[in-house]
């Protein structure tokens, strides 16, 4: 984590490409409720106790469950993926499990389309 010189080192900072969706341009960021709230709710900050970390992502996700482009927001961070933070209404954690289950769907898929077809006489 990056710290300014004004900057606890306890408090969370995020990089300029993962910053809040805020000043992101595009058409569902202009809708995110999270607009209105903290990075810090989103974000955990360095060294952060357990049963904080699970107080704030369930806060966060409760900012998720009434946004409106929840769906977007949770794809753009499966797509990106996003490594940090709550995103979608979904940790970085549950994030890598989705990823996880589409890449065993996608596999066994593409394993029954490439299996040949047996022709009956």
């Amino acid at each position: 984590m990056l710290h300014t010189p004004h900057q606890s080192p306890k408090t969370a900072t995020v990089p300029a490409q993962r910053s809040p969706l805020g000043d992101q341009p595009g058409p569902w960021h202009s809708e995110a409720v999270c607009r209105r709230d903290e990075a810090g709710l989103f974000f955990a900050p360095s060294k952060e106790p357990t049963a904080a970390r699970l107080s704030r992502e369930q806060a966060a996700k409760r900012v998720c469950a009434g946004c409106p482009v929840l769906a977007e927001c949770r794809e753009h961070a499966l797509l990106l993926p996003e490594p940090y933070g709550v995103w979608g209404g979904l940790t970085a954690a549950e994030r890598r499990v989705v990823l996880a289950r589409r890449r065993r769907r996608e596999t066994a898929a593409e394993k029954v389309t490439a299996a040949p077809v047996e022709r009956i006489a």
